[in-house]
């Protein structure tokens, strides 16, 4: 048992496993609803980075993929730039993809968390993300304003 923070946030989504496996994974994709690409080739062991939609390739998060189970599972470890694996500990997130007849249930977990300060920008960070995402494969169009952007009060 670990004394470290962990968030997890559900949501539904009215799609197929193998397309929301795509958004997480698909730099295009990822760039439209979460302003960043996911850049990898996605197998276990390679180094993954979060970067910005904006040109300037600066990545905001790096780490590596610890497992790949295309369409329904994939955990990245998950670090600001800089922090080699094993120098300091990454947080972990796992993105679990049930399908059920015409939806899928996908689970966020974002584990690891080195205190309240991370454990608060994965709550408000992962519901913005995630609302995007959903609206985007059952709309075809992502949220008017960019849902990270809301002031929280």
């Amino acid at each position: 048992m670990t004394d470290e923070p962990s968030f997890v946030y559900v949501t539904y989504i009215a799609s197929g496993a193998e397309r929301v496996w795509a958004a997480l994974t698909d730099a295009d994709l990822t760039a439209a609803y979460w302003g960043h690409r996911n850049v990898s080739d996605w197998r276990p062991g390679s180094r993954w980075e979060h970067v910005r939609a904006d040109g300037s390739r600066v990545a905001d998060v790096v780490g590596s993929v610890a497992e790949s189970s295309p369409p329904v599972r994939l955990v990245t470890t998950w670090a600001a730039p800089g922090r080699a694996e094993g120098e300091d500990r990454h947080a972990r997130v796992t993105f679990e993809i049930r399908p059920y007849e015409d939806i899928v249930r996908l689970t966020v977990t974002h584990a690891e968390l080195s205190g309240e300060d991370e454990y608060e920008g994965a709550a408000s960070g992962w519901p913005a993300v995630l609302s995007n995402l959903k609206t985007l494969l059952e709309t075809g169009r992502t949220l008017p304003q960019a849902p990270w952007r809301m002031p929280r009060n």
